[in-house]
């Protein structure tokens, strides 16, 4: 089993095993009892890890996360502490019994570990009487992996000192019962290295939304750089709903970006708008500033999505940005303005420019709806090779299968691949600029690209074939399959795999390769792991030489199918599949 650090699991049941607590709950601020954070001109006023070493506050405050703000990430909130450099700022956590209210899907922690990755089981406790107990891990705040931080700071305090090197935070988020009010949570006992909370609050669960379109962060690149420029975004619904609210991320950045005018309209062609823009507030303001490796979402306007449909997604850059979060194989023309804000133009003339990415926006969702399927996968699933401009990824062509039955209900299918994605390995290394743009793991981004969509319902995964192919044992691939399994299932989700296609005749698609594709083939049909299994393999490969793809079906490179191919994918899906029903 690969250890990554973040698998939480919670047994929402009433007669779940727990101490009794020291004392009635309190707010976590009055637990408080290390100082992790330290001025840079009076370093030894706090010692987060024992040895005198801290986080620099003017590193925290360069990167957007000042005392007192509410961080969004992964579509949780957790409130900074309000504290000044050198005071108490979080509790190390041993059993301590906080105060926690709401109702949602999961808690989310805003921790670090010192001294090692810290690891223990906490209890949460419900307004009806019933208790369920989760495993939080936090990893350590100096060699925990880069790819599942939250924020990367790129000093460390210390009273000899300050150090190069990074520090991390995270957030980690541990599945509670639905529907049931939270009470109080019971931080776990210390067995070991230091686990420090900083923050924790209920995750909402997103009633009433349904995803239409998104897309995963793949890596972060330099651009530009764009200074006082408009972004508009082409991207297509799959449900739709009478009103609307985007979602903007920076993941993976190390500085704010801000957000100015932005707008959501229906595409005409280009980027020209079929009518005028419809503007998006942020709070109520016009704008925005996204942290560091937050995220945010706009207030919810009246607007009609249609289904199946292109929109034209607006945002003004009001400062410089020379780097951003990028889905980089979009396979979508989109416009970048001439200067100013022109979010709210009806006609096109200052789109004077074209992108081939999506930065920054990672989702659209409607009103209503009964939810959304998530397509886990690499880029056969984001849709490489298939007529750009044309919405054709197998995806997408199941999403209007699914609007044209009603056998089942009317999912939103939101998009997940990432070109080049593997199982178990990353490509992006998850900090800083880089022009590699295969993302972080699967694994590692499950939390982010999966658990926290909106209203996600089941989870299809179709990916290895990546793995395989840079020299991933079937063992290693078998086991983050089935570890991602493990954590969909504990959050609720229906989880469907789909088997690993021929590749014979690219480089990388050696005998070697292949018999370790085929073995993880047998394990995905045979282990019952999964609670249905979609055998794309089956599908697209050569009856005479079933280890390449049907030459009918192939692109032309020999890995990725071509839009016949990706067709015959989304054709062969059961759509009961999908449900259990």
């Amino acid at each position: 089993m690969l250890a990554l650090g973040l698998l939480a699991g919670v047994a929402p049941i009433a007669d779940a095993a727990a101490a009794e607590p020291r004392h009635g709950p309190l707010p976590l601020e009055r637990l408080f009892d290390n100082r992790a954070v330290s001025s840079d001109d009076r370093p030894a006023a706090a010692d987060f890890d024992g040895s005198g070493a801290s986080l620099s506050a003017q590193d925290l405050a360069a990167a957007g996360w000042s005392p007192g703000r509410t961080i969004g990430v992964d579509s949780a909130g957790l409130r900074l502490p309000r504290t000044t450099p050198g005071e108490p700022d979080n509790v190390r956590a041993d059993g301590q019994s906080v105060a926690v209210q709401g109702r949602g899907d999961a808690l989310a922690f805003l921790v670090a570990g010192t001294g090692g990755d810290a690891s223990g089981t906490g209890t949460v406790r419900y307004r009806d009487g019933s208790r369920g107990d989760f495993r939080l891990t936090a990893p350590d705040w100096r060699s925990g992996p880069l790819a599942t931080k939250s924020v990367a700071l790129p000093h460390i305090n210390t009273p000899l000192g300050q150090l190069a090197e990074p520090a991390r935070l995270y957030v980690v988020t541990v599945p509670i019962a639905r529907g049931r009010d939270v009470a109080e949570v019971r931080l776990p006992e210390r067995q070991g290295p230091d686990l420090h909370v900083f923050a924790v609050s209920v995750r909402p669960a997103t009633t009433g939304w349904t995803g239409t379109w998104s897309a995963s962060t793949a890596g972060y690149t330099a651009v530009g750089p764009w200074v006082d420029r408009t972004l508009r975004l082409v991207v297509h619904s799959s449900v739709g709903g009478s009103r609307v609210r985007v979602r903007l991320d920076n993941t993976f950045a190390r500085t704010p970006v801000r957000i100015g005018g932005a707008s959501v309209a229906v595409q005409r062609a280009g980027a020209e708008p079929r009518e005028a823009p419809v503007p998006l507030s942020f709070r109520g303001a016009t704008g925005t500033e996204i942290p560091a490796g937050a995220q945010a979402f706009s207030d919810p306007v009246g607007f009609d999505v249609p289904p199946d449909s292109n929109l034209l997604v607006s945002f003004h850059l009001p400062g410089t940005v020379a780097a951003a979060p990028v889905h980089s194989q979009a396979i979508q023309k989109s416009y970048l303005s001439e200067p100013g804000d022109h979010s709210a133009d009806g006609a096109p003339g200052a789109y004077t420019s074209t992108l081939s990415t999506w930065p920054f926006l990672t989702g659209v969702d409607v009103s209503g709806g009964p939810g959304s399927v998530v397509m886990l996968g690499d880029s056969i699933t984001d849709g490489v090779k298939s007529t750009q401009n044309a919405n054709l990824r197998w995806p997408d062509v199941l999403s209007r299968r699914l609007l044209a039955q009603d056998e089942i209900p009317h999912y939103g299918v939101i998009n997940h691949g990432i070109s080049a994605n593997r199982v178990v390995t990353d490509r992006y290394p998850g900090d800083g600029i880089s022009t590699d743009t295969g993302g972080v793991s699967a694994l590692h981004r499950l939390d982010r690209d999966v658990f926290a969509q909106t209203s996600a319902r089941t989870m299809v995964v179709f990916e290895g074939v990546n793995d395989v192919r840079w020299g991933a044992g079937a063992g290693d691939v078998i086991a983050g399959l089935q570890e991602i399994a493990d954590r969909a299932r504990a959050r609720g989700l229906r989880v469907v795999a789909a088997t690993i296609a021929p590749c014979e005749g690219e480089t990388l698609c050696t005998a070697a390769a292949d018999a370790e594709r085929v073995a993880v083939n047998t394990w995905i049909r045979s282990s019952g792991s999964y609670d249905a299994v979609l055998d794309f393999d089956a599908v697209l490969r050569d009856p005479a030489h079933p280890a390449r793809i049907l030459p009918a079906y192939d692109s032309g490179d020999h890995l990725h199918p071509g839009d016949a191919g990706l067709t015959a994918l989304a054709e062969s899906v059961d759509l009961k599949a999908l449900t259990g029903g």
